[in-house]
């Protein structure tokens, strides 16, 4: 492939859960300038906006997309604008529109522009016929409009690299729980909403079963393994490149609770489980992250423990 139109990254959906945390890591990594965030609407005030360049971005508009890639000299896309699972289930056809259509407008950005991309996968690909344990070769048999698209994301990711050589990798993420962005409407929200709901109200009301288990991440480690893959030498990435288990917490509904009731006197929590029920007990209760492990070297740091004391004290001092 010819070379990129320069070294600059471009982030989508920066002003996301996960772009929040991702677009600071990356401006300390790379500089302020070098790292052009975008979402479809801008925050006032908001850290991605406030820091080094933003701009208004529709990831379905590929002309635009193409356009800008050249303007801003870009070399990488971190593609991170996407429906989450449960504001995708009440919209399907429009989760279906921006989840795929976006990834593949950033792919044709990637092949006309020769960059590399980033285009996170989600545990959403699994079914419920998939271990609870699961490793990374399970079948990926989702029962949700969300882990659909996600599947089709890493299909659509492979068919680029294969076809036309694009650098591509991915992720699936597990939960992630942070504190610098509101929850953005995904299944395992609850282990976010549950942290702001202690400090302000001392109770909450939980949408799953306490006994609900899931593969969780602190939002520190999401983004340390998102650029330690984008950092791997290409040559070290096997057929996994574009989906990824990693290995996380697991941890319940009512072990974060308990930890929570550890550190805030008179703390309570009500499991009052909705729709969003459905969604979590087709999911795995623990991902096998060792492919990760061995081809780019991937570990958490954080455990559950150390997780509640950050967010409650990132909490805290905002």
């Amino acid at each position: 492939m010819p070379n990129p139109p320069g070294d600059r990254v471009l982030v989508t959906g920066a002003l996301g859960q996960i772009g929040t945390d991702l677009v600071e890591a990356l401006r300390e990594a790379h500089g302020t300038d070098a790292v052009i965030a975008t979402d479809i609407r801008e925050i006032e005030g908001h850290p991605s906006v406030e820091s080094g360049p933003f701009m208004l971005l529709d990831v379905l508009d590929n002309d635009r997309m193409i356009e800008m890639c050249r303007e801003e000299e870009i070399g990488s896309i971190y593609h991170l604008a996407a429906l989450l699972s449960a504001i995708g289930e009440r919209d399907p056809d429009r989760c279906r529109t921006v989840n795929v259509g976006g990834t593949a407008s950033v792919l044709e950005a990637a092949k006309e522009c020769s960059l590399r991309v980033y285009t996170p996968s989600s545990i959403a690909v699994f079914g419920p016929d998939a271990p609870k344990s699961t490793p990374q070769d399970a079948v990926l048999n989702p029962t949700t409009v969300y882990g659909e698209t996600k599947v089709t994301g890493e299909l659509l990711a492979n068919e680029y690299m294969e076809n036309f050589g694009v650098d591509t990798r991915g992720i699936r993420y597990p939960g992630l729980v942070s504190y610098k962005a509101p929850a953005g409407g995904g299944t395992t929200d609850y282990a976010v909403e549950i942290f702001q709901a202690a400090l302000e109200n001392g109770h909450y009301e939980c949408f799953v079963r306490p006994d609900t288990r899931l593969p969780m991440l602190y939002i520190d480690d999401a983004v340390r393994a998102t650029l330690s893959l984008m950092n791997a030498p290409s040559e070290s990435l096997g057929p996994s490149r574009s989906g990824y288990n990693i290995s996380c917490l697991s941890f319940t509904a009512q072990e974060l609770a308990d930890a929570i009731t550890n550190r805030i006197e008179g703390f309570t929590c009500d499991f009052i489980p909705d729709v969003r029920q459905n969604y979590a007990d087709s999911w795995p209760d623990s991902i096998d992250g060792s492919v990760a492990e061995e081809e780019w070297g991937w570990e958490p740091e954080y455990d559950l423990e150390a997780l509640v004391d950050s967010m409650i004290n990132g909490l805290s001092r905002g």
